[in-house]
């Protein structure tokens, strides 16, 4: 852990343990920040310790009420406090039953809408009271151009466009609401990313295809990396005069023609 950085001494919460948030944990560490990274999948927190090993991590539901609340308090008493705290974890939900309205279950919708929005309010609503008592406090929540920018063809997962565009929402308002409290509340949307959530979309020729006209920056899926960056500007002070914004990472996606 760097002695200095962007985010020297401060205290971070990462939900999400893998692609993205693997990134963001790595990118915390790198600028000085002491991290905790939470995941309902403890395998995966277990696979980002053994490789962040200054990382501390707990596994838990965090669409789950008493499972949220229990892995703030961990990351509280593990880190002294809370600065910032990054929402990444959340599913893409087509095996859960996600589609167009018409073909989607609503067992698909449910299981998207709770890890998804459900999960950001609720680890919101945790994390808030400790940084509206020290009055100071960044959160970053993880949306999707899907929210703004739907495709019909490859992308009509209609329950995980409703989630993002929930918490772009969301942020706005918690925005709007904490900006008097020292708390800035931003988003990112990424495009189509190289995780393990987007293998299926990464393996499918049309969709690559499609990513040449759709992120013309590279033509390609953007890296984990490239969502920690802009992640770690939103929770830094360098964007100490930005609030309420949706920042795309998406190679030009809702741009292109």
């Amino acid at each position: 852990m760097a002695a200095e950085g962007r985010l020297a001494g401060r205290r971070v919460l990462v939900t999400g343990a893998s692609g993205i948030g693997l990134a963001v944990a790595r990118r915390c560490l790198d600028e000085g920040a002491r991290v905790f990274v939470a995941d309902r999948d403890a395998g995966r927190v277990d696979a980002l310790r053994a490789e962040l090993p200054d990382v501390v991590g707990a596994a838990g539901d965090l669409a789950d009420e008493a499972d949220a609340g229990d892995v703030v308090q961990r990351a509280l008493a593990a880190l002294g406090g809370l600065d910032v705290l990054v929402n990444v974890a959340g599913l893409s939900g087509r095996r859960y039953g996600d589609g167009p309205v018409h073909e989607a279950t609503p067992a698909g919708w449910d299981a998207v809408m709770r890890n998804n929005a459900r999960s950001t309010f609720l680890v919101c609503h945790f994390a808030l009271p400790p940084m509206l008592a020290q009055r100071r406090g960044a959160i970053v929540n993880t949306s999707s151009v899907l929210a703004s920018a739907p495709n019909a063809s490859h992308f009509a997962t209609h329950a995980y466009a409703a989630s993002k565009g929930a918490i772009d929402a969301l942020t706005r308002s918690m925005a709007a609401f904490y900006a008097r409290d020292g708390v800035r509340v931003n988003a990112v949307a990424p495009g189509l990313i190289a995780t393990p959530m987007s293998a299926r979309a990464q393996g499918d020729p049309a969709i690559v295809a499609y990513l040449r006209e759709r992120q013309p920056l590279t033509g390609a899926p953007g890296e984990p990396g490239d969502v920690a960056d802009a992640i770690l500007y939103l929770a830094s002070d360098e964007a100490r005069f930005v609030t309420g914004t949706v920042l795309e990472v998406a190679g030009g996606w809702s741009v292109a023609g």
